[in-house]
């Protein structure tokens, strides 16, 4: 392939674009022949021409498409999918070329939205050190990668793309024009490979395989968070001086895949058992590699640098306490103290190891807990620090040590997640098993509140023959976590999560099951509760629910064990999808202010947990603007952000790209943390207010509309991708459920696919033109200086501009026609076009993006090579809904569809 890109500004982008595409060019011909390269090509010119303007091109291009047959088409989608993938490549190169540059040219001062930018602000703003000491100390920002993928690639595509980005870097450093000759070899080998391998999975991925890939990214995070760290420090350092600094993790990992079981029957008890196990053996291993990384090069003897008496004493004690190990350190020179000491902790994590949750006994020289392994290596590196080698040794160990703070025993904290319903009618089988209650199902809120506090101790023999299956499922799952509480301790368990919470009872229900699981006179504590409110009538009852939860006895003393500290977690998806994109933003904004004063008057602090989606219509867009846009005083420092599907590939797959993003989540929570920010005027909320009420009603007249579902499934590949093996977890919570069973990832899936991002915008537009309309000069005074505002605005405008309404136009002709679904199209373009009108009627541009142009030329420069896919998307859906669905055409025909996706996915850089 040979792309047209000549308004691309980036000389070595434009070079690298045109240099891998001749390559995929020279692969298409040599394994598919001159033919279909022309072919490709024929496409690629008439999808240019049509976006130059050509009036005849597009219909062309129909044509052509209509004349493929599978074999044409399915080479057609190969060779566009991956010239994308490789423009990804190219383009994440270009980011990072763009941030080493700035970075060397305004050097030694730090670049914007980076640590040291936070740091110099706050020393600007007037904190002096203790002030600063203090932000520091309240910040921990948890990312939590959740059980939702919606990561179309296979993991196979993504390593060959990883390994054509090294070779390219390699290319980039090498001076030798024979070994640079070798390299590009093997850069065209590599695109060979990708081309032979197939872009969709043939099945749906287990569970566990859901967890090694979702935590894939380790290596890049384990490097990562030290450098995080240690930013911070030299900052601090700078502009306060080294009494201040950062004693415990900034950042930390948590994730829901092998916990989160709501509408998910693959998640089960061993599952989740083997979930932790898998964590835990990961981190130790970890571990292991790094002790014996320092065992080979740590090779200090006593006798050229004298050590502190403290270490030959620890190594003496732990010979003694263990005598098996003097065999095992006696090859070594008695005067290596630092090697004898690595071993002597190479060896305790090796019998860490050994530990299970099935074995009953413990393991001699294990280490109880990441605890003990960090006094060890606190020790040695407190031991070299007393030296005069400090300088030169001292940072790795330092290292190891924030490695050990960040990921302990386990990668990532496990949240376990089910639904409120589950659970109550778990909790209705055992009290009517029990005696406690003949008809629990009928009791009042109050009543069940009252009958859970007074049966919450002493604790009851539960009557596990007498209940279902799914019930006894539900305690299994609490059994795995008192045995892992038991056996390691509880630094691996996350949260206890109730989707769906309704009610306070939801939440004391499952203190009632944890107290009624547990082992007598175990002094282990319940983790964290969590309610999560994800629909719009849940975050407007949420205050009232916390209010009556708070004010229970014995939830109270359960809380004192983490001291007074509430979680509290907000769904982006559902909501959004419940009641459009600016309706739903706005109610999680005022919850989570209501909700921070009824935690003030309880003496709570709240750790707010956002449920945030990787798409714009599922409340996704930078993280680190989403912080800064959270409503003045509900954040502390702390909080906890879910990160999925391509998002996580996205953001760590390159280890620049991943220190980039995790810089800009600590730049931006600093900031945040600091309180600074404004507070929003009475006259703006009054604004959103009334904008939000006019939003929601024009959403829910759109979704509620006769033929809405018909035109919904006519108009996007919503069947398809519910098939699609990307994931374990089924695509509806109910199998013949409707829309509102529908899970919010295929909602917001299938309307990117078919260049309609509406869940992002749709019902922005008919609002902000009251708004402009009411108070033009609020309104532009909301975006200038409301951060809030300013982030729901430019997300929605991102959503705009890549949403196509020439190419949706294609898909709303796969309708009947009829007077409803006509009324449906016609909603939605003017939607569009008044959306786009009053946005930049706030912004001041003449276009779409005209204050991000990078991005504006990327969307205009891609559009060109995903307009073939659309439109092939397009008569494969044609095809497929006119042929008989058992004919064996039709499995070829979603094998197609599928690679359809997974190529827009990747044009679009977003899925779901």
């Amino acid at each position: 392939m040979n792309p047209s890109i000549d308004n691309v500004k980036d000389t070595q982008l434009r070079d690298e674009i045109s240099y891998l595409g001749a390559m995929l060019g020279e692969i298409i011909q040599d394994f598919e022949g001159q033919d279909a390269f022309e072919l490709v090509e024929e496409l690629r010119r008439l999808a240019w021409e049509r976006r130059e303007g050509s009036e005849s091109a597009e219909q062309e291009m129909l044509n052509r498409i209509a004349q493929l047959d599978e074999h044409q088409s399915a080479v057609v989608i190969r060779a566009f999918s991956l010239f994308l993938d490789l423009m990804n490549v190219v383009e994440d190169r270009a980011r990072v070329r763009v941030l080493k540059e700035r970075s060397a040219k305004l050097w030694p001062k730090p670049v914007p939205e980076s640590i040291g930018s936070a740091v110099e602000t706050l020393r600007s703003g007037g904190r002096d050190a203790q002030a600063m000491q203090t932000i520091v100390d309240q910040l921990h920002v948890e990312l939590v990668f959740t059980a939702h993928p919606t990561e179309a690639k296979r993991r196979s595509q993504r390593t060959h793309l990883s390994l054509l980005r090294t070779l390219m870097t390699s290319i980039d450093h090498e001076a030798d024009p024979q070994q640079k000759s070798r390299l590009e070899e093997q850069l065209l080998r590599q695109i060979a490979l990708a081309w032979q391998t197939d872009l969709t999975r043939s099945r749906r991925p287990t569970v566990l395989e859901e967890v090694a890939r979702g935590l894939s990214f380790k290596p890049v995070l384990w490097r990562e968070i030290p450098r995080i760290t240690e930013e911070l420090n030299q900052s601090l350092a700078q502009q306060f001086g080294p009494e201040v600094s950062a004693t415990k993790p900034l950042i930390t990992f948590g994730t829901w895949i092998g916990g989160d079981r709501d509408g998910h029957p693959g998640v089960t008890s061993p599952v989740t058992e083997s979930t932790f196990e898998w964590l835990r053996r990961e981190a130790l291993a970890f571990h292991s590699r790094t002790c014996e990384q320092f065992s080979y090069s740590l090779s200090v003897s006593e006798t050229q640098l004298p050590l502190p008496p403290t270490l030959r004493a620890a190594i003496d004690e732990a010979t003694q306490q263990y005598p098996e190990l003097e065999a095992h350190l006696a090859f070594l020179p008695s005067t290596e103290l630092c090697r004898l000491w690595l071993n002597t902790i190479g060896w305790r994590l090796k019998q860490t190891e050994k530990m299970s949750l099935a074995s009953g006994t413990g393991v001699r020289g294990a280490y109880a807990n990441a605890e003990g392994l960090l006094a060890d290596v606190s020790l040695l590196a407190d031991a070299i620090g007393q030296t005069v080698a400090a300088k030169y040794l001292s940072e790795d160990l330092r290292t190891w040590v924030t490695q050990i703070r960040t990921f302990g025993f386990y990668l990532a904290r496990l949240d376990v997640r089910q639904n409120s319903k589950v659970h109550r009618e778990t909790l209705d089988e055992l009290l009517v098993a029990t005696g406690l209650c003949d008809a629990p199902q009928n009791l009042t809120e109050a009543d069940r509140m009252a009958l859970l506090e007074k049966t919450l101790s002493p604790q009851l023999q539960l009557p596990i023959q007498e209940i279902s299956e799914t019930s006894q499922e539900v305690l299994a799952t609490f059994d795995v976590l008192h045995r892992v509480s038991t056996r390691y301790g509880q630094t691996g368990i996350g949260a206890l999560i109730v989707s769906m919470t309704s009610t306070a009872s939801d939440i004391l229900t499952l203190l009632w099951l944890w107290r009624h699981t547990s082992k007598p006179s175990v002094g282990y504590k319940v983790p964290p509760l969590v309610p999560l409110f994800e629909t719009i009538s849940d975050l407007q009852a949420a205050p009232e629910i916390m209010e009556s939860l708070l004010r229970c006895r014995s939830y109270r003393e359960a809380l004192a064990a983490h001291d007074d500290r509430q979680w509290i977690m907000l769904g982006y998806s559902d909501s959004t999808k419940d009641g459009g994109y600016l309706a739903a933003s706005w109610d999680l904004y005022k919850a989570q202010q209501t909700l921070a004063s009824v935690a003030k008057e309880h003496d709570v602090r709240l750790t707010f947990f956002h449920g945030r989606g990787g798409s714009l219509g599922r409340g996704g867009g930078p993280a680190a603007r989403s912080i800064l846009s959270l409503p003045h005083g509900t954040f502390d420092g702390t909080l906890r952000l879910t990160e999925q599907g391509e998002v996580l590939a996205d953001r760590y797959d390159d280890q620049a790209i991943a220190h980039r993003h995790l810089e800009q989540v600590v730049w931006s929570s600093l900031l945040a943390a600091d309180h600074a920010q404004r507070s929003p005027e009475p006259a703006w909320i009054e604004c959103l207010d009334s904008a939000a009420i006019v939003s929601l009603a024009h959403y829910r007249e759109l979704l509620e509309a006769d033929e809405f579902v018909a035109f919904f499934r006519d108009t996007t590949p919503l069947t398809e991708i519910e098939q699609l093996p990307i994931g374990s977890r089924p695509s509806r919570r109910k199998p013949q459920g409707g829309l509102s069973d529908l899970r919010a990832i295929p909602w917001v899936f299938s309307w990117t696919q078919a260049r309609c991002l509406l869940p992002a915008w749709y019902g922005v537009g008919t609002a902000l033109a009251k708004l402009n309309a009411d108070a033009p000069d609020v309104a532009r005074e909301m975006y200038q200086q409301w951060w809030y505002f300013r982030d729901l605005v430019d997300n929605a405008e991102l959503a705009l501009a890549k949403s196509d309404m020439q190419v949706f136009q294609h898909y709303m002709r796969l309708t009947d026609g009829s007077e409803g679904e006509k009324w449906i199209a016609d909603r939605i373009q003017q939607e569009y076009e008044t959306s786009r009108q009053q946005i930049l009627a706030l912004s001041g541009g003449s276009e779409l993006l005209d204050g991000t142009p990078w991005l504006k030329e990327s969307i205009r420069v891609r559009n060109r090579f995903i307009d073939p896919l659309n439109l092939l998307q397009v008569e494969l859906l044609r095809r497929r809904r006119q042929s008989d669905p058992d004919a064996a055409s039709g499995d070829k025909q979603q094998i197609l569809l599928r690679l359809t996706v997974n190529g827009i996915a990747a044009g679009l850089r977003t899925s779901g």
